[in-house]
């Protein structure tokens, strides 16, 4: 008798001693993410990191029915997304992204929860889209480099008219609107065999050039290679002028009025600047492909902050082909990466989340 029950506990000794060890065994906690805030301590932080945009999945909600059908059938999900983005344009909670590759717009809704791709045929068919801009108005220019034409849409993605003809521009890369929307001006790269790197400005409506301002050179007003283009609301237009390492500020009438920026390695100098856009307090952001960051100045330029790092992966903060940036009307900084086919965006600390497009 006592054999068997001797066995009976073995039995159930051996059933139980997993259960024990499981029990016991130390559960390894969870990782929390901790998103990056710039500056970091000690300094007082004024930018954190909110959400990345790469694919309709990140803003089309997955509602009940979506998720019985996926049961039902075994039906996935038809994700789309940026393959190569550059510039990006932001208003009232729309995000627009001009996609090399697909040679379209694409057009990220955070408020209703909506993706779509727009400029892919005819009329108004996107060859090469890079800069990108939205008027107070509500109208999207868009710098077609192979088309050599500046495309004009509404909100909703619908073709209204081209500004400027092929025998106009050279290579149109980047596009900005005055804040009156009169006036839109163009940053025509050239190339190394042309002295046309210049901007010009024209009528926003009839496409008319009413100045063109620099050549090829050094001096001020003059380019080297210029890329990209910001019209502040103060009336202060911004030239990314790349082969020169500086930015050049013009008023709003293309006369020039300071520049800033130098060759170097070190904050408040440039090694590949690229993009670049203004916010309401005038300060000017800068994207510098090299060093995979932001760098924010005041209207004097003078160094504020940095924004961003490179790094080896598609972390929050970490950039290996940054281009393109805009500054939304509420203060979110919105930054394009090439390599990692994202939108990165920063909501500014005295911000609360919920206040604007989510």
């Amino acid at each position: 008798m006592s054999h068997q029950i001797n066995k009976s506990l073995r039995c159930l000794i051996s059933l139980l001693a997993p259960l024990t060890l499981a029990a016991c065994s130390t559960v390894p906690p969870q990782e929390t993410f901790v998103p990056p805030v710039y500056p970091a301590a000690p300094d007082e932080p004024r930018f954190i990191f909110e959400r990345s945009l790469r694919y309709n999945s990140n803003i089309e909600p997955l509602t009940t029915a979506k998720k019985l059908r996926r049961y039902a059938t075994g039906e996935v999900d038809d994700i789309k997304g940026l393959v190569k983005p550059y510039g990006v344009a932001v208003q009232n909670g729309r995000v627009y992204v001009t996609d090399t590759v697909q040679r379209a717009v694409i057009m990220f809704d955070t408020k209703n929860n909506q993706y779509k791709q727009f400029g892919t045929e005819m009329p108004g068919q996107l060859f090469k889209p890079v800069g990108i801009d939205i008027s107070l108005q509500g109208e999207i220019f868009v710098a077609d480099v192979s088309a050599r034409h500046i495309s004009v849409f509404d909100l909703n993605g619908k073709f209204l008219r081209y500004l400027g003809k092929k025998e106009m521009f050279r290579r149109p890369a980047g596009v900005a609107v005055s804040s009156d929307g009169s006036k839109v001006y163009v940053i025509d790269t050239g190339g190394v065999d042309s002295q046309d790197h210049r901007m010009l400005i024209l009528n926003s409506q009839t496409g008319e050039r009413l100045k063109t301002i620099g050549t090829r050179g050094g001096g001020n007003g003059q380019f080297n290679l210029p890329l990209q283009v910001s019209s502040a609301i103060d009336g202060n237009v911004y030239v990314v002028d790349k082969g020169n390492f500086r930015i050049q500020a013009f008023d709003a009438d293309g006369n020039y009025k300071f520049s800033f920026g130098t060759l170097g390695r070190y904050p408040g100098q440039f090694f590949s600047p690229k993009g670049i856009s203004t916010d309401t307090d005038g300060n000017i952001y800068v994207v510098d492909t090299a060093f995979g960051n932001v760098q924010i100045f005041n209207d004097k330029g003078e160094l504020l902050m940095v924004i961003g790092q490179r790094g080896r992966n598609s972390a929050p903060g970490n950039y290996m082909l940054p281009a393109g940036i805009d500054v939304a009307e509420d203060g979110r900084v919105y930054i394009t990466d090439q390599f990692f086919r994202k939108v990165d965006v920063y909501r500014p600390i005295a911000l609360q989340q919920n206040s604007a497009a989510e």
